[in-house]
């Protein structure tokens, strides 16, 4: 799970035409770690609307990435890339619907609410959404906003594991190795620890 977090902290994958190049520049310079650049380009198109840009300045103002820590000021630029997410995410887009679940869960711009997660997510992972997938497995499996169901997370860990996300091949054979909501087979979970190797 801390791999599709870390992923979405700098692809927020909710599109928007305003500034592109600028938006690539920014995110070039937090890869390299130029912070200071990355705040500053992505300041600039969240100004003018940008949800990618606005959730990017939550996360550098939530790190004190670029700019000193201030989680009132994330809490800000969250909330403003949720309300242009939720109204893409409202149009049955699965990258949005995703991100919409990952900021209920995390409490990134709303309050945190685990079912509301759980919602967004599953629009998503009926969609064919992957990492919408393995996120329901971890959260059918920990009990998050629903009752625990370890033969759910099973049924969600393999939709994931299929489509090749190495998470869930990883948590689908731990699965098996555990005995949770499958017969334990220790065949079975080699053979998926193996494909996500």
């Amino acid at each position: 799970m801390r791999h599709v977090f870390a992923s979405m902290l700098i692809f927020l994958i909710a599109q928007s035409e305003v500034g592109a190049a600028d938006f690539v520049k920014g995110q070039a310079a937090y890869e390299r770690g130029d912070y200071t650049q990355a705040f500053e380009e992505f300041r600039s198109l969240a100004e003018q609307g940008n949800a990618e840009a606005q959730f990017n300045l939550g996360v550098m103002y939530e790190r004190g990435q670029g700019v000193a820590r201030d989680p009132a000021k994330a809490a800000e630029w969250y909330a403003k890339a949720v309300a242009w997410v939720t109204k893409v995410a409202e149009r049955g887009h699965a990258n949005a619907q995703f991100n919409l679940g990952l900021m209920y869960q995390k409490g990134q711009g709303v309050t945190r609410n685990y079912a509301k997660a759980i919602e967004w997510y599953a629009k998503a992972a009926n969609q064919g959404y992957a990492n919408a997938q393995l996120n329901l497995g971890h959260m059918y499996q920990k009990g998050q906003g629903v009752t625990r169901n370890y033969a759910k997370a099973v049924e969600w860990y393999a939709k994931a594991a299929e489509r090749g996300l190495a998470n869930a091949q990883y948590n689908l054979g731990l699965m098996y190795k555990k005995g949770q909501g499958v017969a334990r087979n220790y065949a079975k979970a080699i053979a998926w620890y193996a494909k996500a190797a």
